[in-house]
């Protein structure tokens, strides 16, 4: 064999039971899209009843009339789902293997939601989605190859709970403030760099867990990991509110992966071997895919502006 052609292969290649993480993303994606269906018919049901606080976020009341909603609760049910078959993932293989996967669940979310809502998408929402996946995927595709896993050091780790507070704090003081003027874009970004805090603080228990490491900071972990998945459930249940499900799921499978993978690349240094063409190449690819929800928030027929 060549042996430029060996060392490509061996930096690519997965241990045979790492391949188990990429079915489980997969199906995990289906339950994703289904979840959102469901759960944004919910939303949309109990939102047309008190349709005097639309744009000021869902209050406490309004929370507590979606567990009376069955299609909220098979929804959650499925998202509950979609996350037990991701953690799954991730406790077989990388990240930046399997959590862009989750793009998919963005055609499928589409598809269903012009399918159950007889919207027809329109061009400019079909190349905003186009340009979502295909940047979440040649970040990532690219991210493959030039990514080398380390083990996660505590400096490390203190440096990401860090930087999860700071987008904690960041997010909750510009929620209060700017309520009345939030709508689903900011939403679905926030909610999406919270859960790609949550993947990667997700991967880093699962393997804590794994070497029997159970000390304060895998406690703190549990306890980020816990606060940003509340806090992004809760933006997610907003934007369900005042945007299309397939508008949501672009903001979580783009901006997901792409914090996850950053998070890698800078506190991580899993990109320490990437070459200048790589580091431009992951700066072109984001700008595309994050432009792509722009666009789509922009050219949904169901977006409220």
């Amino acid at each position: 064999m060549d042996p430029d052609l060996s060392d490509l292969t061996e930096q690519i290649a997965l241990d045979p039971t790492q391949f188990i993480g990429i079915p489980l993303a997969l199906i995990g994606a289906v339950f994703l899209s289904l979840g959102a269906q469901f759960q944004h018919r919910g939303v949309t049901k109990v939102e047309a009843h008190t349709a005097d606080s639309f744009g000021k976020g869902l209050t406490g009341g309004q929370l507590w009339l979606l567990l009376s909603r069955p299609s909220w609760v098979i929804g959650t049910v499925m998202l509950g789902l979609a996350i037990f078959f991701q953690l799954s993932s991730l406790y077989f293989a990388p990240i930046i293997v399997v959590q862009p996967l989750g793009a998919i669940a963005l055609v499928i979310t589409s598809i269903l939601n012009s399918r159950v809502n007889k919207v027809k998408l329109n061009s400019k929402s079909i190349i905003a989605i186009v340009m979502c996946v295909g940047g979440v995927f040649l970040f990532v595709g690219v991210a493959a190859f030039t990514a080398v896993d380390k083990p996660v050091t505590d400096r490390q780790l203190i440096t990401i709970l860090t930087l999860l507070g700071c987008v904690l704090a960041a997010a909750g003081i510009a929620f209060w403030l700017f309520r009345s003027r939030i709508r689903a874009v900011f939403y679905v970004i926030m909610a999406g760099v919270l859960y790609g805090f949550v993947a990667t603080l997700a991967k880093v228990v699962i393997g804590r867990v794994q070497q029997s490491e159970f000390d304060w900071l895998t406690f703190t972990c549990v306890l980020g990991l816990l606060a940003a998945t509340a806090l992004g459930a809760y933006f997610v249940q907003n934007a369900y509110a005042s945007g299309p499900p397939d508008l949501v799921i672009a903001g979580l499978t783009v901006v997901d992966p792409i914090v996850a993978v950053v998070i890698g690349i800078v506190v991580l240094g899993e990109a320490s071997q990437a070459g200048v063409f790589a580091n431009i190449t992951f700066v072109i690819a984001g700008a595309i895919a994050v432009w792509g929800v722009f666009l789509l928030a922009r050219n949904h027929p169901q977006t409220r502006l």
